[in-house]
């Protein structure tokens, strides 16, 4: 059978749907004003110190620290879809690592009995993070064979183990009264109010100052480390397995591999988040740790909007400095009292306020505030979109061709 060829009339043009598809502008666009954007943030963020005072810097690095532990349980609840009340049980393993490896033996009165090793308190750091990390791999495999609110409940054990071993192991930890937390240095630079006197433009870098950079510095690298985890081929297999465990083992996850390696990341989150916190507090006590700090870290990232970063960052930002902000405006805002005083307290009001808000996200906006920023900036970018050659529409497929993939196969797939 011959091949029949038809001709254009003459004079006639291509029509604009058959011309290849440019890239769409938009798209470009949108890219550049969110880059555009995070470079405000950052430098906004690194200037910050130059101007404002310390309470402020203080609130700040209290929310880095938050923000990295939100990170983790959000990596292990969002993610993988297992629920975990034992977060403030890995914040403790950190935290009393870092005061009993990096502080001093001794003490004064009641606390002559510490014991403390003395080593450099980077090492206390990362030695605080690898134990958290190690006790959530020793829980890991009951968390494999548990799911859902049982999960919860085994998990709820750890915490009032840690509380009772915070309260009668008195060398490490102090005991009732709690412990100093060393000051932090890295090599030789020392983060407190002076040894070094540094100025920058002026300005006395002090505890706040210096403890606000490091803070910042360890949410980044925490924030960059769990984008790109759940990027690559590990982070969608974790995605697959919190959508149908029995689907992802079809597809040739390893489901009891996959649940123990996040929990060690998770701890090792919350770790870091510990020490974090002995640094910004100043010491550790046993009622740092309690039932009610899981909540909150659950607050956070419901708030913020599960299986997102960046709305962990934003919910442990809202959880984190909301208590701070009304101890220190208590005075003008109306119910709120300062302690002491008649009225609410300012730690009763924020809570009563996120509780609030959780009720009323999880009503209107299940995808927490990182959601509603996501959709906001979606409205934004179809308002511009036809600014530029029309909607951007992507081409009609041709009949027989087959669909482009939005995403690689997750782990152990078959893509035939």
């Amino acid at each position: 059978m011959s091949e029949q060829t038809v001709s254009r009339p003459a004079g006639a043009t291509r029509s604009p749907a058959a011309a290849a598809p440019a890239r769409p502008a938009p798209a470009r666009s949108g890219s550049v004003v969110k880059w555009a954007l995070t470079a405000a943030l950052l430098l906004f963020l690194l200037v910050f110190p130059l101007y404002f005072d310390e309470f402020w810097l203080r609130t700040g690095f209290a929310v880095f620290g938050a923000a990295i532990g939100a990170i983790g349980l959000n990596l292990l609840v969002g993610t993988t879809g297992q629920l975990s009340l034992a977060h403030a049980f890995f914040l403790a393993v950190g935290a009393v690592s870092y005061t009993y490896i990096s502080g001093e033996s001794g003490g004064l009165g009641t606390r002559a009995g510490l014991e403390g090793l003395g080593l450099p308190p980077v090492v206390g750091m990362v030695v605080g993070v690898l134990l958290a990390g190690l006790a959530g791999l020793v829980f890991s495999p009951i968390a494999a064979r548990l799911r859902g609110i049982y999960l919860g409940v085994a998990s709820l054990a750890l915490v009032f183990i840690g509380v009772h071993v915070i309260n009668t192991w008195t060398p490490v930890t102090g005991g009732f009264n709690g412990r100093a937390a060393p000051e932090f240095s890295l090599f030789g630079f020392t983060f407190g109010n002076s040894d070094p006197q540094l100025f920058v433009l002026g300005v006395p870098f002090r505890e706040a100052e210096r403890l606000w950079y490091l803070g910042l510095v360890l949410l980044i690298v925490a924030y960059v480390f769990a984008r790109n985890l759940l990027r690559s081929r590990p982070g969608r297999a974790l995605q697959t397995l919190r959508d149908s465990e029995v689907a992802a083992s079809v597809m040739g996850v390893n489901v009891q591999a996959y649940k123990a390696r996040v929990f060690l990341v998770s701890s090792m989150y919350a770790g870091l988040s510990g020490v974090l916190y002995a640094l910004s507090i100043g010491s550790i006590a046993p009622e740092s740790f309690t039932l009610l700090v899981s909540v909150q870290y659950l607050a956070m990232i419901v708030l913020g909007g599960l299986g997102s970063v960046g709305g962990a960052v934003l919910g442990a930002l809202f959880v984190t400095a909301l208590p701070l902000l009304f101890q220190q405006y208590a005075d003008v805002l109306p119910l709120v009292s300062a302690p002491g005083q008649g009225g609410i307290a300012a730690g009763f009001a924020a809570r009563f306020l996120y509780g609030a808000a959780i009720i009323l996200i999880v009503l209107f906006e299940p995808a927490g505030l990182a959601g509603a920023a996501q959709r906001l900036t979606s409205r934004f970018r179809r308002g511009r979109a036809p600014a530029r050659g029309g909607p951007a529409t992507p081409p009609p497929e041709q009949p027989g061709s087959a669909p482009t993939p939005s995403d690689r196969p997750a782990q152990g797939s078959n893509p035939r």
